[in-house]
């Protein structure tokens, strides 16, 4: 009977210590931060954004699960509605002049947020 349960204590910490594994690399997972930074240029009342970010940004992933350093951008121009950029190169045509704010912020392939984002203002005259 002794033997039993010694061999049922040591399956069980066995099956724990895996489970404990699993959960460290899924944290490390969690704490990926890619990093983002973009510029606009305007010309007349087109904008272009030229963003740098080291997120691998997939059209084919998007929508699908969550895959570590790989997303998108959600792209809000002037708190309007999301737009969705998978392209380093994004050109907002047709602004109207004013002062504009654009918010870039970086999301997996399943839209749950890295928690990076960034806003920048630009004037079109």
């Amino acid at each position: 009977m002794k033997i039993k349960h010694i061999f049922a204590v040591a399956a069980l910490t066995a099956l724990l210590a895996g489970c404990g594994a699993a959960k460290t690399d899924s944290t490390v997972a969690a704490t990926y931060k890619p990093t983002l930074d973009y510029q606009a240029t305007v010309n007349g009342d087109t904008v272009v954004l030229n963003i740098s970010t080291d997120l691998q940004l997939s059209l084919e992933h998007y929508d699908h699960e969550r895959k570590q350093g790989e997303g998108h951008i959600h792209l809000f121009l002037d708190d309007g509605n999301k737009v969705i950029v998978t392209n380093k190169q994004y050109v907002l045509d047709h602004v109207p002049k004013g002062t504009h704010q654009v918010t870039l912020s970086l999301h997996n392939n399943d839209h749950t947020p890295y928690n990076v984002s960034k806003t920048i203002s630009f004037e079109v005259k």
